[in-house]
């Protein structure tokens, strides 16, 4: 059994998810693989884990829908919304610079690379602390849990 304040296992509503490329899909599915292998999430009301986390999105709100790790029918703890209003922005520039990212491994010069790479990494992290914020009350978890949830957030499809 896996220790408490940490997810267990993750999913995604598949029929939300973006198919935007091999690329994209890869980061997704290795976001969630390291996801599960560390992390450190935990519900502020004490509701200790290890959880099963579930993102979707459900009337313009991303949802987390929080259970206990027990099976698939685990006790449901927690469903927090978050407006998706908050994250479009930063959503939109960094699949903009993520595609920019791929462009340019295949044609720019190192340099270049790492520069758009920068940006793209900056991006991330603005993402991951817009999420930590917005859970802040609800949630305690470490920036590469945040890092990482919001990889896989991005993977649903925001309309952005």
């Amino acid at each position: 059994m896996p220790p408490p304040g940490r997810i267990a296992r993750i999913s995604l509503d598949e029929a939300s998810i973006v198919r935007r490329g091999p690329e994209v899909d890869h980061e997704r599915a290795v976001a969630a693989y390291d996801l599960i292998e560390s992390n450190r999430f935990a519900l502020i009301d004490g509701q200790t884990g290890p959880y099963h986390v579930r993102i979707f999105v459900e009337e313009n709100r991303l949802m987390l829908e929080i259970r206990s790790h027990e099976g698939d029918d685990g006790e449901p703890l927690r469903l927090i919304g978050l407006s998706l209003g908050t994250f479009r922005r930063v959503i939109k520039d960094y699949f903009t610079v993520c595609d920019s990212y791929y462009a340019a491994i295949r044609q720019a010069s190192p340099s270049q690379i790492e520069a758009i790479d920068m940006g793209r990494r900056s991006l991330h992290n603005e993402g991951s602390e817009l999420l930590t914020e917005r859970l802040a009350g609800k949630v305690e978890l470490d920036l590469d849990t945040a890092r990482r949830l919001f990889t896989l957030i991005c993977a649903l499809h925001l309309r952005v």
